[in-house]
């Protein structure tokens, strides 16, 4: 029989210096007449699709292998001394079914193997297989990076645990010891990263070994970094966080170019870093006029149980295949411990069970290696980096080592795993197998051997014990605020008439025609009438005219839950000819400014963590974030936290990510009707982050602008309209007051009154003033209260609040007015802003509803009559 899967691969490739013994001569080309022996085209199969549950890669020789038999000629018909061919020639140089299953078995068995099992494409398989067979390059890489090269690398990696270790010994420092070749593997990545067109590789990884990464590849001074652990340094103010959660930034020179790096700071979410490094990295590739994968790798490392355990790795990988999160492949590196803290984690091939198998649900191939393994875990790197270029897709790397102190340095891992430990205490280190592995091969001598090791040693110390003189490689964008001119009338207009040119045999929905009517007759003068919707897209409108691009994201923003946005139109014909579908805002592209945005999968957590590490490397856009409704960022309390809330303060990760959280009570239940304001205001201090709750659609318009150009960037809270807001009349605001003027953090009565009329004051935000002021209509007390607006919650406008107060000079009383409980809401953290505020003889107090943990209530009626009692409370009617 034919065997036609031989044909589309390269020659077997040859055992790697660890891989075992090579096969003789070199392997020559197949006659495509040739007809093999019966079986073995499954024998080969075999192997390459079960070859990685009998690899040897555990450095410990302690986790199951699957039964060799799987992999027997026997199990196919066959003898070992049987021809491969009908005719007895050679097939890839090699005779007999014994030096066929010699060879596969060093290439799919060895200290390398491949899991493609996951893996449903038939070309990437046979490419990956294609690669493992492919005899291996000796130029691939810098002699310095091979040989001794690499064993003084090692030394290196090794020296900086031990200098710590030595300086200080109970320091808690996640040491690197038993994967010390995750060194040599980024040098590969960064190395060779420029012949495959990329200029830049962003990297997240846990905290094992990240003080090592800091020091021997991303360049921090090392003196730095042994501050940290110092009982005694004079200024540990300096130290913002653990030297384990730190990022770094850094350019390298290499044969193919100069790489930029940049290790993404993370707090002990472990894997919560991954999305964030996504979104960093597809930042960076949207800096162009067009979207460029190439140009920038996200590399991400991994702790092998905390990979395996969190559900952020699951949202994020799912995501990573939708449009507007993709960034053409990610290269994972696990950094398999076989242990997560002090559960075993050992993996297991006989079930098969392996920590990496996240990877299967979206097909990403596994390249597993052992980390006693150096070359070969090179070679890993090689395969990945070229499948992401081929292939714009994930792949993993799974190093299999091994912690040799237990999860941290005050760890006592024999409480746990006693045996374990045993056998890791008689384990020679990676740098004298390594050292014996060259000896062996006849490359060095053992006296060559122990001067480059000496050598690399004294080097290593030397370079940590160099004063922190040299700047940075690169700084961060410093670009200050945009000039952002207020529009004018015939601008907007201009905008309005761009926006509603349809294509010829459109036929929009009755909806979108209605939207168009409406935004024709709201550009038609300075008085016209502005709902929000118009408000917000002029706002993209005027953004992207003066170069500053748009990005929105979130489930359903396209449309808009509450149908508000409209932001994409779909065509109602049905004859095919024009076109299905149209996002009017794309016309007003201005270069690598436009307006881009996103329905998101069905997640908060990963699709948060994408959105903040993008608006770190992109300062000129706005980058939104919508939730469906308020209560849904609750799944993303982790970035919420640790890093948009105190990113800027550990790290110096300015960030300008908006988030739009819905918010108000509307009788739908004690979670959708709130964003639980008071949440986002617990974690304000020293300016860190905008919180605000525009009540009409010219605030709106003016908040959204004011963000785009805010300098420092400051993430930005909005607790936006839903469905009630939305359709207030009210709240709709002539043209006029989008086109001068600014957002203002307090609004003042609009009414006439006289002020030393004024007895109470009713300080309110969001829809509760329109409530308020349809009750003060209907009251026949209206005069003496004044209305009055906080806009933004933080930072509190306490000069503008004082100032305003000072004019009512008859004021008795002034009253927060809140649709929250009493122990929710804005009142807990504003309430001694407002007393500060507070004229003397003033009196403070709330309205609100009474303290309860339900929250507010569900049915409307009930709502109604809710809401009617809060507003006499506050207007002191009741």
């Amino acid at each position: 029989m034919r065997n036609p899967s031989l044909t589309q691969h390269s020659p077997l490739r040859r055992p790697h210096l660890d891989a075992g013994k090579s096969t003789a001569g070199a392997p020559t080309a197949w006659n495509s007449s040739q007809r093999v022996r019966p079986g073995v085209q499954r024998l080969l199969d075999a192997f390459r699709q079960r070859g990685y549950r009998c690899a040897v890669l555990d450095p410990l020789g302690q986790a199951p292998i699957a039964d060799e038999a799987l992999l027997t000629p026997q199990r196919f018909g066959l003898s070992p001394t049987d021809a491969l061919t009908e005719d007895g020639s050679t097939l890839l140089g090699l005779k007999t079914v014994q030096e066929l299953t010699t060879a596969l078995r060093a290439i799919y068995c060895g200290t390398l193997t491949l899991d493609a099992s996951a893996v449903r494409d038939e070309a990437r398989l046979a490419w990956l297989h294609a690669e493992m067979e492919t005899p291996l390059s000796s130029d691939t890489l810098p002699a310095d990076m091979t040989g001794m090269g690499l064993l003084a690398r090692l030394v290196h990696v090794q020296t900086w645990e031990h200098h710590v270790a030595r300086r200080f010994p109970h320091a808690k420092r996640f040491s690197l010891e038993g994967c010390e070749a995750l060194l040599p593997l980024l040098d590969v990545l960064v190395e060779q990263a420029g012949a495959h067109g990329v200029s830049k590789l962003v990297l997240g990884m846990p905290h094992r070994g990240r003080i090592n990464v800091l020091v021997n590849l991303m360049g921090r001074p090392a003196l730095d970094l042994l501050t940290y652990f110092q009982a005694n340094y004079p200024h540990p103010e300096q130290h913002k966080d653990l030297p384990y959660h730190l990022g770094a930034r850094h350019r390298i020179s290499t044969r193919h170019g100069d790489i930029e790096l940049e290790l993404a700071a993370n707090p002990s979410h472990l894997q919560s870093v991954q999305p964030v490094v996504a979104g960093m990295a597809r930042a960076s590739q949207d800096r162009g006029a067009d979207h460029a994968p190439q140009q920038t790798l996200p590399v991400v490392m991994h702790g092998d149980a905390a990979l395996a355990g969190q559900g952020v790795v699951m949202e994020s990988l799912v995501m990573g295949r939708k449009h507007g999160y993709s960034v053409g492949g990610t290269v994972h590196i696990v950094i398999n411990n076989q242990v997560g803290f002090t559960e075993l984690n050992v993996m297991d091939a006989e079930q098969p069970r392996y920590a990496s198998d996240v990877a299967r649900i979206i097909d990403a191939p596994v390249l597993r290696v052992s980390a006693d393994a150096p070359e070969q875990v090179q070679r890993a790197a090689e395969i990945a980096l070229a499948y992401r270029t081929r292939f714009g897709s994930d792949v993993f790397i799974d190093l299999i080592g091994y912690r040799r102190h237990g999860h941290s340095e005050h760890d006592v891992p024999t409480l746990t795993a006693p045996a374990r430990q045993a056998r890791i205490d008689q384990l020679t280190t990676v740098v004298e197998r390594y050292a014996a592995r060259l000896c062996d091969a006849g490359l060095a001598s053992e006296l060559d051997v122990m001067r480059v090791v000496a050598r690399a040693r004294e080097q290593a110390i030397a370079t940590f014990d160099l004063p922190p003189t040299e700047a940075p490689a690169f700084e961060a964008d410093r670009a200050g605020a945009p000039d952002l001119p207020l529009p004018g009338l015939a601008q907007v207009q201009g905008i309005v008439s761009t926006l509603t040119q349809l294509p010829e045999g459109f036929q929009p929905h009755a909806m979108v025609q209605g939207l168009i009517k409406d935004w024709q007759t709201m550009s038609a003068g300075a008085n016209a009438r502005c709902d929000w919707r118009f408000a917000e897209n002029m706002a993209y409108a005027t953004l992207l005219q003066a170069g500053i691009g748009v990005r929105v994201s979130g489930m359903d923003v396209r449309r808009g839950t509450f149908m508000h946005r409209l932001a994409v139109w779909h065509g109602q014909q049905a004859d095919g000819h024009a076109p299905a579908m149209l996002q009017p805002l794309d016309r007003l592209r201005n270069g690598p400014a436009r307006f881009e945005i996103y329905n998101s999968q069905l997640s908060e957590e990963a699709v948060v963590g994408f959105e903040y590490g993008y608006s770190l490397h992109d300062s000129k856009r706005l980058v939104i974030w919508e939730a469906q409704f308020g209560d849904f960022v609750n799944g993303a309390q982790v970035y919420i936290d640790h890093y948009i809330a105190a990113g800027d303060a550990k790290w110096g990760c300015a960030s300008g990510l908006t988030l739009l959280l819905p918010h108000g009570y509307e009788g739908v239940g004690p979670e959708h009707s709130s964003g639980f304001l008071g949440r986002f205001l617990q974690l304000c201090a020293q300016g860190n982050l905008q919180v605000a709750m525009p009540s009409t659609a010219s605030q709106w318009f003016h908040l959204l602008r004011r963000q785009a150009c805010t300098r420092p960037r400051r993430p930005l809270v909005v607790m936006s309209p839903k469905g009630k807001l939305y359709d207030e009349p009210d709240s709709h605001t002539p043209l006029q007051e989008m086109l001068d003027g600014h957002f203002s953090p307090l609004l003042d009565d609009p009414r006439a009154q006289p002020w030393d009329g004024v007895g109470r004051v009713v300080l309110s935000s969001g829809k509760l003033y329109y409530d308020l002021a349809r009750g003060l209509r209907e009251s026949s007390l209206a005069q003496g209260i004044a209305l009055l607006r906080l806009e933004q919650l933080y930072p509190f406008p306490q000069a503008d609040l004082q100032s305003l107060l000072k004019r009512y000079s008859g004021l008795k009383e002034l009253v927060w007015a809140q649709e929250e409980e009493l122990n929710q809401g804005a009142w807990p953290f504003i309430r001694d802003e407002l007393a500060n505020a507070c004229p003397d003889g003033v009196q403070l107090r709330c309205a609100a509803r009474p303290g309860t943990a339900a929250g507010p209530t569900v049915s409307q009626p009930i709502h109604q009559a809710e809401q009617q009692r809060l507003v006499m409370q506050a207007l002191g009617l009741s």
